[in-house]
């Protein structure tokens, strides 16, 4: 009988897996297996641990309560189920973040046979190349061609999964619980297979419209399944027509795949800055104001509202994580880096290329056309995209006896701070002045 070894990572589910398939094909039996790592939870929040233990009960449901559970090291783990099961090869969906590919490197070089099949993405990176064969490093004709590459069509779930049993020492899951008064969304396969089917039918034609608006239900909410690879963006893509909201959505997902690209081609760029002369620029030290800031207490009420969201349900709406971002990097002349390991610390969705380079771009630091000097201002971005303040409500009590027009500037209503809520820590007008001076400085200095 032979048996191989089915080592799940970003890929908590059965369905458009190739990897799965891969080794039911070449296998008498699999054995399924997840290895609690400490290096790659050491940074992730409790919110996103919660998450993934709900997430492999549900991968465990799926595999008739066959899944194996085993804390250690990789290397070890791999070999130590070698040896009990007398299986040799270790099939995986391939990574490409750094860390992935370093750990993978290091497998291969102590003798373990890695058989890669599938990835998290749609087009793997490294694969959408210019014609002279170097990488993008713009958005848009990345995406152009991203579409002229296209990519394959979901396959299907296995009917018949023949898994090994485990034992109950190696079957021991996670107990990663939910802060107090925490809410996330529902983890696994059915839950974002379901989602999708509920959201696209509702709301995907009204996507291009609806999602800047964070009061709403204008966007999938699938950033954590997709993380966790509980649903494969080939099967988000399979379904989308050419309404705007469908193509809107398309390009979302370039997004994620684009940003993939640019850190596989530049791996460093999770920490550093993509545009090096940005690192000469003046920043201040972090201290009360960016405790603030991480609190939700800057006296900015949409500011606010999306950080405590943020510490309350482990996720943020995209606008506002744009809004956040630049007012860290804008208003409180802070370095992207300390709001991407805040993010690190506290999104279930946290991917580490989309994390980075999201913040690069708001930063604009990182690719594409958002200069520097495009500085979002906190309250026009409140009163444009939540009018009626539906979403600063639903997360900033202390403002909720104030209508929609008075509730972006509460210092200027009477008795709006009578609630607790603070005074703005900074004056905008005044931080995006500073901010170009001090992007001046950096345009003139000799070694820029």
């Amino acid at each position: 009988m032979k048996r191989s070894i089915m080592w799940f990572r970003r890929d908590l589910r059965i369905g458009d897996h190739p990897a799965l398939l891969a080794a039911l094909a070449e296998s008498d039996e699999i054995v399924p297996i997840f290895i609690l790592d400490e290096k790659f939870f050491a940074q992730a929040g409790t919110k996103r641990l919660a998450y993934l233990a709900n997430s492999l009960r549900e991968l465990n449901r799926s595999l008739d309560d066959r899944l194996h559970i085993v804390q250690g090291k990789p290397i070890a783990v791999l070999k130590q189920m070698q040896e009990l099961y007398g299986a040799q090869d270790v099939h995986i969906s391939e990574e490409f973040e750094p860390l992935g590919r370093a750990r993978d490197l290091e497998i291969e070089k102590a003798g373990i046979t890695l058989i890669r099949t599938g990835s998290p993405y749609a087009v793997a990176p490294g694969r959408v190349r210019k014609p002279d064969g170097t990488n993008y490093r713009v958005y848009t004709p990345f995406y152009k061609a991203w579409v002229t590459h296209g990519w394959r069509g979901p396959v299907t779930a296995p009917k018949l999964i023949n898994a090994v049993e485990p034992t109950k020492e190696h079957q021991e899951f996670p107990h990663w619980h939910l802060p107090e008064g925490a809410l996330i969304t529902p983890a696994g396969e059915h839950a974002a297979l379901l989602r999708w089917k509920q959201w696209s039918k509702e709301h995907l034609r009204d996507y291009n419209e609806m999602r800047n608006v964070p009061s709403v239900d204008g966007t999938s909410r699938l950033s954590a399944a997709l993380k966790f690879g509980e649903i494969h963006p080939r099967t988000l893509l399979a379904t989308l027509g050419d309404s705007d909201g469908e193509v809107t959505y398309r390009k979302e997902i370039a997004w994620r795949e684009f940003y993939a690209d640019v850190l596989f081609n530049y791996p460093t760029t999770d920490k550093e800055y993509y545009a090096p002369r940005f690192a000469q620029m003046r920043y201040d030290e972090p201290g009360d104001l960016f405790e603030r800031w991480k609190s939700g207490t800057t006296g900015f009420p949409f500011v606010d509202a999306a950080m405590r969201q943020l510490l309350k349900e482990g996720w943020m709406h995209n606008r506002a994580r744009m809004v956040v971002a630049s007012f860290l990097v804008k208003d409180l002349h802070l370095e992207w880096q300390l709001g991407e390991r805040f993010f690190e610390q506290h999104l279930i969705d946290y991917d580490v290329a989309s994390n980075a380079h999201g913040w690069q771009w708001t930063a604009g630091c990182g690719t594409d056309a958002s200069p520097y000097y495009r500085v979002f201002n906190p309250i026009e971005q409140g009163r444009k995209f939540d009018p009626d303040g539906h979403y600063i409500k639903r997360y900033v009590p202390e403002l909720a006896q104030l209508s929609g027009a008075e509730i972006h500037e509460p210092w200027k209503v009477i008795g709006g701070l009578d609630h607790g809520y603070p005074d703005p820590v900074v004056d905008h007008a005044k931080e995006r002045i500073e901010s170009l001076a001090r992007l001046a400085e950096i345009k003139e200095s000799p070694s820029s």
